[in-house]
Protein backbone atom coordinates (compact mmCIF):
# COMPACT_ATOMS: atom_id res chain seq x y z
CA UNK A 1 0.00 0.00 0.00
CA UNK A 2 2.94 2.29 0.79
CA UNK A 3 4.48 1.71 -2.81
CA UNK A 4 0.73 2.83 -4.30
CA UNK A 5 0.55 5.79 -2.18
CA UNK A 6 3.48 7.05 -3.48
CA UNK A 7 2.70 6.66 -6.87
CA UNK A 8 -0.68 8.47 -6.13
CA UNK A 9 1.18 11.69 -5.42
CA UNK A 10 0.77 15.15 -6.89
CA UNK A 11 4.24 16.32 -7.81
CA UNK A 12 3.33 19.92 -7.50
CA UNK A 13 1.44 19.72 -4.33
CA UNK A 14 3.06 16.44 -2.65
CA UNK A 15 -0.52 14.84 -1.60
CA UNK A 16 -2.72 12.46 -2.99
CA UNK A 17 -4.26 13.43 -5.89
CA UNK A 18 -7.23 15.83 -5.58
CA UNK A 19 -9.90 14.83 -8.09
CA UNK A 20 -10.47 15.52 -11.09
CA UNK A 21 -7.08 13.84 -12.02
CA UNK A 22 -5.76 15.15 -15.88
CA UNK A 23 -3.40 13.16 -17.56
CA UNK A 24 -0.68 15.04 -19.78
CA UNK A 25 0.20 14.37 -23.19
CA UNK A 26 3.63 12.92 -21.86
CA UNK A 27 1.56 10.22 -19.55
CA UNK A 28 2.16 11.87 -16.20
CA UNK A 29 -0.84 12.89 -14.02
CA UNK A 30 -1.68 15.62 -12.12
CA UNK A 31 -4.37 17.65 -10.12
CA UNK A 32 -6.29 19.86 -12.16
CA UNK A 33 -5.96 22.78 -9.97
CA UNK A 34 -2.10 21.98 -9.60
CA UNK A 35 -1.82 22.04 -13.41
CA UNK A 36 -4.31 25.09 -13.84
CA UNK A 37 -1.51 27.05 -11.20
CA UNK A 38 1.42 25.78 -12.97
CA UNK A 39 -0.20 27.12 -16.28
CA UNK A 40 -1.24 30.83 -14.70
CA UNK A 41 2.28 30.85 -13.46
CA UNK A 42 3.49 29.83 -17.27
CA UNK A 43 0.86 32.16 -18.95
CA UNK A 44 0.55 35.55 -16.82
CA UNK A 45 -0.78 37.54 -19.09
CA UNK A 46 -3.38 35.50 -20.75
CA UNK A 47 -7.44 36.35 -19.51
CA UNK A 48 -8.79 34.61 -16.77
CA UNK A 49 -11.61 34.08 -16.42
CA UNK A 50 -13.11 32.62 -12.93
CA UNK A 51 -9.30 31.93 -11.68
CA UNK A 52 -9.07 29.83 -14.75
CA UNK A 53 -7.26 30.50 -17.77
CA UNK A 54 -9.51 30.05 -20.54
CA UNK A 55 -7.58 30.75 -23.83
CA UNK A 56 -4.90 28.42 -25.18
CA UNK A 57 -1.34 28.13 -23.95
CA UNK A 58 1.73 25.87 -22.91
CA UNK A 59 3.57 24.98 -20.12
CA UNK A 60 5.79 22.26 -19.10
CA UNK A 61 5.31 18.88 -17.46
CA UNK A 62 7.50 18.99 -13.87
CA UNK A 63 8.18 16.06 -14.40
CA UNK A 64 9.68 15.00 -17.31
CA UNK A 65 9.97 19.14 -18.29
CA UNK A 66 7.80 18.08 -21.49
CA UNK A 67 6.40 20.71 -23.14
CA UNK A 68 2.08 20.96 -22.81
CA UNK A 69 0.00 22.65 -26.01
CA UNK A 70 -3.32 23.53 -25.17
CA UNK A 71 -5.99 24.33 -27.16
CA UNK A 72 -9.09 27.30 -26.16
CA UNK A 73 -10.34 25.27 -23.52
CA UNK A 74 -6.99 25.62 -21.49
CA UNK A 75 -6.60 22.64 -18.81
CA UNK A 76 -9.81 21.75 -18.79
CA UNK A 77 -9.20 20.69 -22.52
CA UNK A 78 -7.36 17.78 -20.65
CA UNK A 79 -8.40 14.40 -20.75
CA UNK A 80 -9.24 13.30 -17.41
CA UNK A 81 -7.72 9.90 -15.89
CA UNK A 82 -10.71 7.97 -14.92
CA UNK A 83 -8.30 5.13 -13.71
CA UNK A 84 -6.44 6.51 -11.51
CA UNK A 85 -9.71 8.41 -10.11
CA UNK A 86 -10.96 5.10 -9.31
CA UNK A 87 -7.87 4.06 -7.78
CA UNK A 88 -7.66 6.79 -5.62
CA UNK A 89 -11.35 6.15 -4.43
CA UNK A 90 -10.30 2.38 -4.29
CA UNK A 91 -7.72 3.53 -1.85
CA UNK A 92 -8.93 5.29 0.18
CA UNK A 93 -12.20 3.20 0.92
CA UNK A 94 -8.95 0.64 1.64
CA UNK A 95 -7.32 2.96 3.95
CA UNK A 96 -10.59 4.03 5.83
CA UNK A 97 -11.51 0.00 6.31
CA UNK A 98 -8.54 -1.18 6.99
CA UNK A 99 -5.71 0.85 9.37
CA UNK A 100 -2.37 0.77 8.13
CA UNK A 101 -0.23 -0.90 11.07
CA UNK A 102 2.32 1.68 10.07
CA UNK A 103 -0.04 4.88 11.19
CA UNK A 104 0.95 4.26 15.09
CA UNK A 105 4.79 4.36 13.81
CA UNK A 106 3.97 8.53 12.31
CA UNK A 107 2.45 8.83 15.49
CA UNK A 108 5.59 8.19 17.78
CA UNK A 109 7.32 9.82 15.53
CA UNK A 110 5.84 13.24 15.54
CA UNK A 111 8.61 15.70 16.74
CA UNK A 112 9.11 16.43 20.43
CA UNK A 113 9.97 19.40 22.43
CA UNK A 114 13.75 19.49 22.98
CA UNK A 115 13.25 22.19 26.27
CA UNK A 116 10.55 19.83 27.57
CA UNK A 117 10.53 16.19 27.99
CA UNK A 118 7.39 14.04 26.38
CA UNK A 119 6.07 17.23 25.02
CA UNK A 120 4.89 17.45 21.97
CA UNK A 121 5.20 19.85 19.22
CA UNK A 122 1.58 21.37 18.94
CA UNK A 123 1.66 25.07 18.76
CA UNK A 124 3.70 27.26 16.26
CA UNK A 125 5.47 30.05 17.42
CA UNK A 126 4.39 33.27 14.90
CA UNK A 127 6.55 35.55 16.71
CA UNK A 128 9.94 33.72 16.20
CA UNK A 129 8.76 31.69 13.13
CA UNK A 130 9.31 27.88 14.79
CA UNK A 131 7.39 25.27 16.02
CA UNK A 132 7.30 24.63 19.65
CA UNK A 133 4.91 22.51 22.80
CA UNK A 134 2.67 24.40 25.33
CA UNK A 135 4.87 24.09 27.83
CA UNK A 136 7.01 26.73 26.08
CA UNK A 137 4.12 28.97 25.54
CA UNK A 138 2.95 28.82 29.22
CA UNK A 139 6.02 28.89 31.34
CA UNK A 140 9.40 28.27 28.73
CA UNK A 141 10.68 31.32 26.62
CA UNK A 142 7.83 31.40 23.98
CA UNK A 143 5.36 32.69 26.89
CA UNK A 144 4.88 36.57 25.90
CA UNK A 145 4.97 35.62 22.04
CA UNK A 146 1.61 35.00 19.68
CA UNK A 147 0.86 31.53 18.63
CA UNK A 148 -1.52 30.24 16.08
CA UNK A 149 -2.49 26.23 15.37
CA UNK A 150 -0.12 24.16 14.34
CA UNK A 151 -2.50 22.76 11.60
CA UNK A 152 -3.04 26.38 10.14
CA UNK A 153 0.37 27.58 9.96
CA UNK A 154 1.22 24.17 8.11
CA UNK A 155 -1.99 24.80 5.47
CA UNK A 156 -0.60 28.36 4.91
CA UNK A 157 3.37 27.00 4.12
CA UNK A 158 2.05 24.40 2.22
CA UNK A 159 0.28 26.77 -0.22
CA UNK A 160 2.83 29.13 -0.29
CA UNK A 161 5.26 26.59 -0.95
CA UNK A 162 3.00 25.01 -3.92
CA UNK A 163 2.47 28.14 -4.88
CA UNK A 164 6.45 29.11 -5.28
CA UNK A 165 7.30 25.06 -6.92
CA UNK A 166 4.61 26.46 -9.36
CA UNK A 167 6.21 30.14 -9.93
CA UNK A 168 9.51 28.34 -9.96
CA UNK A 169 8.39 25.57 -12.45
CA UNK A 170 6.87 29.35 -14.77
CA UNK A 171 9.84 30.86 -14.42
CA UNK A 172 11.73 27.82 -15.58
CA UNK A 173 9.90 27.54 -18.56
CA UNK A 174 10.09 31.05 -19.68
CA UNK A 175 14.13 31.09 -18.81
CA UNK A 176 13.90 27.50 -21.51
CA UNK A 177 11.84 29.35 -23.95
CA UNK A 178 14.40 32.74 -23.74
CA UNK A 179 17.19 29.68 -24.36
CA UNK A 180 15.39 28.22 -27.09
CA UNK A 181 15.35 31.75 -28.36
CA UNK A 182 19.22 32.27 -28.20
CA UNK A 183 20.21 28.60 -29.24
CA UNK A 184 17.69 30.00 -32.80
CA UNK A 185 19.64 33.00 -32.97
CA UNK A 186 22.97 31.67 -32.99
CA UNK A 187 21.82 29.06 -35.61
CA UNK A 188 20.35 32.02 -37.84
CA UNK A 189 23.60 33.37 -37.41
CA UNK A 190 25.83 30.59 -38.63
CA UNK A 191 23.61 29.96 -41.66
CA UNK A 192 23.38 34.13 -42.99
CA UNK A 193 27.32 34.03 -41.95
CA UNK A 194 26.97 30.81 -44.66
CA UNK A 195 25.15 32.39 -46.93
CA UNK A 196 26.77 35.93 -46.86
CA UNK A 197 30.09 34.25 -47.08
CA UNK A 198 28.96 32.02 -50.12
CA UNK A 199 27.65 35.43 -51.80
CA UNK A 200 30.64 37.09 -51.24
CA UNK A 201 32.64 34.27 -52.72
CA UNK A 202 30.15 34.42 -55.83
CA UNK A 203 30.44 37.90 -56.19
CA UNK A 204 34.47 37.84 -56.27
CA UNK A 205 34.79 34.74 -58.34
CA UNK A 206 32.70 36.93 -60.87
CA UNK A 207 35.09 39.73 -60.31
CA UNK A 208 37.58 37.57 -61.36
CA UNK A 209 36.02 36.45 -64.16
CA UNK A 210 35.67 39.78 -65.65
CA UNK A 211 38.71 41.26 -64.83
CA UNK A 212 40.27 37.53 -66.60
CA UNK A 213 37.89 38.54 -69.28
CA UNK A 214 38.80 42.15 -69.66
CA UNK A 215 42.57 41.40 -69.64
CA UNK A 216 41.96 38.97 -72.93
CA UNK A 217 40.48 41.77 -74.33
CA UNK A 218 43.12 44.17 -73.90
CA UNK A 219 46.13 41.86 -74.25
CA UNK A 220 44.57 41.12 -77.53
CA UNK A 221 44.41 44.56 -78.70
CA UNK A 222 47.30 45.54 -77.44
CA UNK A 223 49.73 42.42 -78.96
CA UNK A 224 47.56 43.60 -82.75
CA UNK A 225 48.97 47.25 -82.40
CA UNK A 226 51.93 45.98 -81.44
CA UNK A 227 52.04 44.11 -85.10
CA UNK A 228 50.78 46.77 -86.48
CA UNK A 229 53.47 48.68 -85.79
CA UNK A 230 55.83 46.16 -86.16
CA UNK A 231 54.91 45.21 -89.58
CA UNK A 232 55.11 48.93 -90.45
CA UNK A 233 58.73 49.54 -89.12
CA UNK A 234 59.79 46.27 -91.36
CA UNK A 235 58.17 47.44 -94.49
CA UNK A 236 59.69 50.81 -94.17
CA UNK A 237 63.05 49.23 -93.01
CA UNK A 238 62.79 46.53 -96.30
CA UNK A 239 62.63 50.23 -98.62
CA UNK A 240 65.14 51.71 -96.74
CA UNK A 241 67.51 49.02 -97.70
CA UNK A 242 66.45 48.91 -101.20
CA UNK A 243 67.14 52.47 -101.68
CA UNK A 244 70.52 51.90 -99.96
CA UNK A 245 71.50 49.61 -102.78
CA UNK A 246 70.44 51.39 -105.59
CA UNK A 247 72.54 54.95 -104.02
CA UNK A 248 75.67 51.89 -103.27
CA UNK A 249 75.57 51.14 -106.78
CA UNK A 250 75.53 54.92 -107.90
CA UNK A 251 78.00 55.02 -106.21
CA UNK A 252 79.98 52.17 -107.43
CA UNK A 253 79.04 53.69 -111.22
CA UNK A 254 80.24 56.67 -110.56
CA UNK A 255 83.50 55.21 -109.48
CA UNK A 256 83.86 53.87 -112.56
CA UNK A 257 82.65 56.19 -114.59
CA UNK A 258 85.22 58.99 -113.05
CA UNK A 259 88.03 56.59 -114.34
CA UNK A 260 87.00 56.82 -117.74
CA UNK A 261 89.93 58.27 -119.70
CA UNK A 262 88.27 59.22 -122.74
CA UNK A 263 86.02 62.43 -122.78
CA UNK A 264 83.48 61.16 -125.12
CA UNK A 265 82.67 58.50 -123.43
CA UNK A 266 82.26 59.41 -119.94
CA UNK A 267 80.12 62.36 -121.51
CA UNK A 268 77.98 60.09 -122.87
CA UNK A 269 77.64 58.22 -119.98
CA UNK A 270 77.66 61.13 -117.49
CA UNK A 271 74.45 62.52 -117.70
CA UNK A 272 72.38 59.55 -117.54
CA UNK A 273 74.77 58.79 -113.92
CA UNK A 274 74.20 62.51 -112.68
CA UNK A 275 70.63 61.65 -112.91
CA UNK A 276 71.11 58.26 -111.04
CA UNK A 277 72.38 60.13 -108.30
CA UNK A 278 70.15 63.25 -107.96
CA UNK A 279 67.26 60.28 -107.29
CA UNK A 280 69.13 58.39 -105.49
CA UNK A 281 70.30 61.26 -102.93
CA UNK A 282 66.95 61.83 -102.33
CA UNK A 283 64.85 60.20 -99.46
CA UNK A 284 61.72 62.15 -99.72
CA UNK A 285 59.80 59.41 -101.69
CA UNK A 286 60.58 57.68 -98.28
CA UNK A 287 58.00 57.86 -94.99
CA UNK A 288 59.98 58.85 -91.96
CA UNK A 289 59.08 57.28 -87.99
CA UNK A 290 57.34 60.49 -85.90
CA UNK A 291 59.08 60.51 -82.56
CA UNK A 292 57.70 58.39 -79.82
CA UNK A 293 56.24 55.97 -82.42
CA UNK A 294 58.01 53.20 -80.53
CA UNK A 295 56.36 53.76 -77.10
CA UNK A 296 53.76 51.61 -76.21
CA UNK A 297 53.29 53.02 -72.52
CA UNK A 298 50.07 55.24 -73.62
CA UNK A 299 48.16 52.09 -73.59
CA UNK A 300 46.79 51.78 -69.84
CA UNK A 301 44.46 50.87 -68.05
CA UNK A 302 43.49 52.95 -64.44
CA UNK A 303 42.15 51.17 -61.62
CA UNK A 304 43.21 53.26 -58.96
CA UNK A 305 39.70 54.12 -57.83
CA UNK A 306 38.58 50.96 -57.32
CA UNK A 307 42.44 49.30 -55.17
CA UNK A 308 40.99 52.73 -53.51
CA UNK A 309 37.60 51.10 -52.39
CA UNK A 310 38.72 47.62 -52.07
CA UNK A 311 42.02 48.82 -49.48
CA UNK A 312 39.59 51.33 -47.64
CA UNK A 313 38.06 49.41 -44.82
CA UNK A 314 35.63 52.76 -44.20
CA UNK A 315 33.74 51.12 -47.34
CA UNK A 316 32.93 48.00 -46.11
CA UNK A 317 31.09 49.50 -43.55
CA UNK A 318 27.19 48.39 -42.71
CA UNK A 319 24.75 50.27 -44.52
CA UNK A 320 21.32 50.17 -44.83
CA UNK A 321 19.49 49.91 -47.94
CA UNK A 322 22.16 51.51 -49.94
CA UNK A 323 25.82 51.38 -51.24
CA UNK A 324 28.82 52.83 -49.58
CA UNK A 325 30.92 56.00 -51.00
CA UNK A 326 33.37 55.04 -53.47
CA UNK A 327 31.64 52.65 -55.68
CA UNK A 328 32.05 49.70 -53.05
CA UNK A 329 30.59 48.41 -50.12
CA UNK A 330 29.30 45.33 -48.10
CA UNK A 331 25.64 45.73 -47.54
CA UNK A 332 24.24 43.46 -44.63
CA UNK A 333 20.70 43.62 -42.78
CA UNK A 334 20.74 41.88 -39.44
CA UNK A 335 18.08 40.56 -37.46
CA UNK A 336 17.01 38.21 -34.33
CA UNK A 337 15.70 35.07 -35.49
CA UNK A 338 15.76 34.58 -38.80
CA UNK A 339 17.13 37.99 -40.28
CA UNK A 340 18.85 37.34 -43.85
CA UNK A 341 21.88 39.27 -45.41
CA UNK A 342 22.12 40.94 -49.01
CA UNK A 343 24.80 39.96 -50.99
CA UNK A 344 28.17 42.88 -51.50
CA UNK A 345 27.67 45.13 -54.03
CA UNK A 346 31.52 45.03 -55.31
CA UNK A 347 32.79 47.85 -57.26
CA UNK A 348 31.84 48.71 -60.80
CA UNK A 349 34.50 48.10 -63.84
CA UNK A 350 34.74 51.14 -65.68
CA UNK A 351 38.38 50.71 -67.25
CA UNK A 352 39.39 53.23 -69.28
CA UNK A 353 41.64 52.36 -72.38
CA UNK A 354 43.27 55.41 -73.74
CA UNK A 355 44.44 54.42 -77.34
CA UNK A 356 46.88 57.14 -79.77
CA UNK A 357 44.35 58.77 -82.28
CA UNK A 358 46.25 57.13 -84.96
CA UNK A 359 48.61 54.31 -85.42
CA UNK A 360 51.19 56.31 -86.20
CA UNK A 361 51.51 59.72 -87.50
CA UNK A 362 53.96 59.81 -90.28
CA UNK A 363 55.28 62.48 -92.60
CA UNK A 364 57.28 62.18 -95.66
CA UNK A 365 60.18 64.26 -96.00
CA UNK A 366 60.78 66.67 -99.15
Amino acid sequence: MDNLEKQLICPICLETFTKPVVILPCQHNLCRKCANDIFQASNPYLPTRGGSVTSGGRFRCPSCRHEVVLDRHGVYGLQRNLLVENIIDMFKQESTSSPRPAAPERTEERAMCQEHENEKINIYCVTHSVPTCSMCKVFGAHKDCEVAPLKSIYQTQKTELTDGIAMMVGNNDRIQGIISQLEETCRTIEENGRRQKSQLCEKFDHLYAVLEEKKRDLSSKLAAKQEEKLNYIHGLTKKYKEHLELSSKAVETGIQTMEEPEMAVFLQTAKDLLKKIDEASSTSHLDKVERGYEAMDHYTINFSREGRALHDEDEYEEVDGGEAEGGAGVETQAGVGGGTATPAQLPSLPPQLSQPQSAAKLAAST
